[in-house]
């Protein structure tokens, strides 16, 4: 990936936690605003390279947006917020100019074994090999929709009962550099709620204001099933509940707090 062009990528490295995002960005509100895909993969990429422990995993990521990350130059600044032998807590904050747009905070905790007593009963979903192509939404727009490959379970379908579907990056998080299984995930998480919307995207925005991620082992590979289901409160209020997936299974679960807005 070292002679991938700049404009093949989602961010470019400025040097000293600087970075300028490209268009493969743009989420679906704003030409000039970044999804928050690539926001919160950079964000954890960050606490990756912040004093890492080869003993240590992060078992669970928590990201408020604050407001637009726009597609500009951003900063990143990460600090250890809790440091300890068998858990530690770190965060990272994504700003530009002055204006801190989003912010994330990671539980790292220690690695053991526990292979004999581990079990995740969610159903598994049919390889992405064996899905088709998934159509974008109509309403869906942006760079970043079209920088992710999109499969589709043919055994699930797009109703209250929710939607699973397949999403990799066609393209790197930083130029010159391979993303890291769980900087993969990140990048894919976030559309949970717009997979599994209900309401059509010319009439209803349902922005979430975070996204949290638990995680019960390390993510593989390039792939990141989303298992995910919205639900709608009578009074402006929404979730959207996740399990995520990788080739091999489970992986963990994320939610996102909704804000659903009458467009017409």
């Amino acid at each position: 990936m070292d002679s991938t062009h700049i404009d093949e990528v989602f961010y470019e490295p400025l040097g000293r936690g600087r970075y300028r995002a490209t268009e493969h960005t743009v989420g679906p509100w704003s030409d000039k605003a970044q999804h928050l895909g690539p926001v919160a993969a950079l964000l954890v990429r960050e606490i990756e390279h912040h004093d890492p422990r080869d003993e240590h995993d992060i078992r669970r990521v928590s990201v408020d947006v604050l407001g637009p990350v726009p597609v500009d130059e951003v900063t990143v600044r990460t600090e250890t917020l809790r440091p300890g032998r068998s858990v530690e807590l770190v965060s990272a904050e994504i700003s530009s100019g002055d204006r801190v747009a989003a912010t994330a905070r990671a539980w790292r905790m220690r690695r053991s074994d526990t292979a004999d007593v581990a079990a995740d009963h969610a159903p598994r979903p049919n390889a992405p090999e064996a899905c088709g192509p998934m159509p974008l939404p109509a309403g869906w727009s942006g760079g970043y929709a079209k920088a992710l490959d999109w499969r589709m379970d043919a055994s699930t379908q797009q109703d209250t009962a929710g939607v699973l579907v397949w999403g990799r990056q066609r393209m790197p998080l930083i130029a010159g550099e391979e993303p890291t299984p769980l900087q993969r995930l990140f990048a894919v998480a976030d559309c949970a709620s717009g997979v599994s919307s209900t309401l059509p995207f010319e009439q209803w925005a349902f922005a979430n204001t975070d996204l949290t991620v638990h995680l019960t082992r390390e993510p593989v590979g390039e792939w990141t099933g989303l298992d995910a289901r919205m639900a709608l409160g009578a009074d402006g209020a929404g979730l959207t509940q996740t399990v995520l997936h990788d080739a091999s299974g489970p992986v963990g679960r994320c939610a996102q707090a909704l804000l659903p807005t009458r467009l017409a």
